[in-house]
């Protein structure tokens, strides 16, 4: 796994389409539970290389009721975005998650992941790539739990979707604490 991290802590495929240097940002370990693919690091999360350092990580932290030491123990948590790098911004928030990182890399590491109980997938890219069934975020969300064992489907934590949870209040109500339930669940067996 450590060999495999580096390769991808070294891989330069999109930089010629990146406003920054590239800078692959996850985490993983072979002893993690719990897997989050989500789209892309921030420039938050850029500038200190730590995935989810941000108002976003600060809202997912909470959603899943997860201290930030158990979330940053790659031990009990991997972070594997569709995109490692930082997309850069467009008019609406940061671009989506280059294309070239899921397809080449996801595949050999989700192989190094063998314990992984719940995939939470956070965002329409994530939930494209990996759920059997393609519908409307909002409709995967609200049925989450069709998905499990294996995923969770999530909107995005990122405090410029306010809109939709003030449309949606069912979820923070209902869904939040279902998940809750599970990750601790995960956690303490």
């Amino acid at each position: 796994m450590e060999e495999l991290l580096a390769q991808v802590r070294n891989c330069t495929r999109c930089a010629p389409f990146l406003p920054l240097p590239p800078k692959p940002i996850l985490q993983a370990s072979s002893q993690a539970r719990i897997l989050i693919i989500g789209q892309a690091p921030g420039q938050k999360a850029h500038d200190s290389g730590i995935p989810w350092n941000d108002a976003s990580g600060n809202r997912l932290r909470l959603w899943m009721n997860m201290d930030r030491d158990t979330f940053y123990d790659p031990t009990q948590v991997a972070i594997v975005p569709m995109g490692f790098c930082y997309p850069g911004k467009g008019s609406n928030g940061d671009l989506p998650p280059r294309p070239e990182c899921a397809p080449y890399w996801h595949e050999a590491i989700l192989r190094h992941l063998p314990h992984i109980e719940l995939t939470l997938l956070i965002g329409q890219y994530a939930q494209r790539q990996y759920l059997p069934v393609q519908q409307p975020l909002t409709e995967a969300v609200r049925e989450a739990e069709r998905f499990l064992p294996a995923y969770w489907p999530l909107p995005h934590p990122s405090p410029r979707n306010q809109f939709w949870l003030r449309r949606n209040p069912w979820f923070e109500e209902a869904m939040i604490p279902l998940l809750q339930e599970k990750v601790a669940a995960i956690l303490q067996a």
